[in-house]
């Protein structure tokens, strides 16, 4: 008769933990990117059924896109984009300091000489979109158009200079394709 090989404790602890993690591992990564991917969709849809303003900076993309290069330091952003067939637009409000006026301005190629004093260049129409008052008079205005070239964006600028120590801008970029 053969011997017996030596007897080795099973190390059933150990096979437990194995077993648990190459099980515990794939189940908790499949739950965490589904409730990532559920979170992104309802950012998404909260921004598309926005009806006016959102108090939040827009993405790099839609500030590249309608050339729209918000100043860093810049307080009380909000934004709003509308699409059609025809034409895309983002409305963008926020307050800035004098000097971050004239470089958000240099950047869309004006400065603050080009600004027209008593001027607002945001249409009515537009304003009401979003609910600006752009018609108070006893607010001072100035604003801007800019227009680089036929595939860019066109850019309507009014600054509401009433502090000139914190100039609040209004913003309508509009794309048509």
């Amino acid at each position: 008769m053969p011997p017996h090989p030596p007897h080795i404790p099973r190390r059933r602890w150990v096979v437990a933990i194995v077993v648990m993690l190459l099980i515990a591992i794939p189940a908790g990564y499949l739950v965490l990117s589904g409730a990532q991917s559920r979170d992104s969709g309802q950012d998404k849809q909260r921004a598309a059924a926005a009806r006016t303003l959102v108090y939040d900076w827009p993405s790099r993309v839609q500030r590249r896109i309608y050339d729209v290069p918000i100043p860093d330091g810049s307080t009380y952003v909000g934004h709003y984009e509308t699409n059609s067939w025809e034409r895309s637009t983002l409305y963008v409000q926020f307050r800035t300091s004098p000097e971050q006026l004239g470089v958000f301005l240099e950047e869309l190629g004006t400065n603050r000489a080009g600004l027209s004093e008593g001027t607002v260049t945001i249409p009515g129409e537009h304003a009401d979109v979003v609910g600006w008052d752009l018609a108070d008079p006893s607010r001072s205005w100035a604003g801007v158009t800019v227009q680089q070239s036929p595939a860019e964006p066109e850019v309507a600028i009014t600054v509401d200079v009433t502090k000139p120590e914190r100039p609040r801008v209004y913003v309508v970029s509009t794309s048509e394709p």
